[in-house]
């Protein structure tokens, strides 16, 4: 079984990425495979709805979100990080999620996943709901915690003393392995996945 973890802010090993580390060395103790996957620092396209991947099964825009999308075809669950900007995410993991989730949902449905956060102060909650309605859309179950899943500090030193921050991310690596192990367990005990259908509506009629 393996987890990508997702690391949605500017600094490949600053705050977002220590939080990460600490749910990563909870699945690894339990014997699941881990890749923390840095959102590279460039520009990154927003959607713009053109449709083109319900066609090709990609997006039309060939960057870190297709190399990603191929990845996640192959996972089992997936972490999501981002530090909080202005009681929101960050705008690149917004784009990579809203792209990623919109060209490649199969890649996704069924699959656990978690969201967390990493703030100096305040705002984590809200960004945490933003980037959860990706995962509640897709039909994942959503691995919880023993607390928000949100560390604090201003540097990756100031993380290390939130220890409860720490401890709810481990807590977190733990709950995501035990949900994973009874899936598996689940599927050899005969158990399918539900084939749900779903009709597209608007307000209009």
């Amino acid at each position: 079984m393996k987890v990508l973890l997702v690391n949605g802010g500017p600094h490949p090993k600053g705050c977002t990425n220590r939080a990460l580390e600490e749910v990563e060395k909870a699945l690894k103790e339990e014997g699941i495979e881990t890749l923390i996957y840095h959102i590279p620092n460039v520009p990154l396209q927003d959607c713009i709805a053109c449709g083109s991947c319900a066609k090709t099964g990609k997006c039309v825009f060939d960057d870190c979100v297709n190399e990603f999308a191929s990845m996640a075809k192959d996972a089992d669950g997936f972490i999501f990080g981002t530090p909080v900007y202005y009681a929101h995410p960050t705008g690149k993991i917004q784009s990579f999620m809203d792209r990623v989730f919109y060209s490649a949902k199969s890649a996704f449905v069924h699959k656990p996943a978690a969201v967390i956060s990493s703030s100096r102060r305040a705002g984590s909650v809200t960004s945490m709901d933003v980037l959860n309605k990706h995962l509640s859309v897709s039909e994942m179950p959503i691995v919880t915690s023993n607390y928000w899943n949100e560390v604090h500090g201003h540097t990756p030193s100031d993380v290390e003393q939130d220890r409860e921050g720490l401890d709810t991310m481990y807590a977190l690596g733990k709950n995501m392995a035990w949900m994973l192990k009874c899936i598996e367990a689940g599927k050899k005990a005969g158990i399918e996945v539900p084939q749900n259908k779903k009709r597209t509506t608007n307000f209009i009629r």
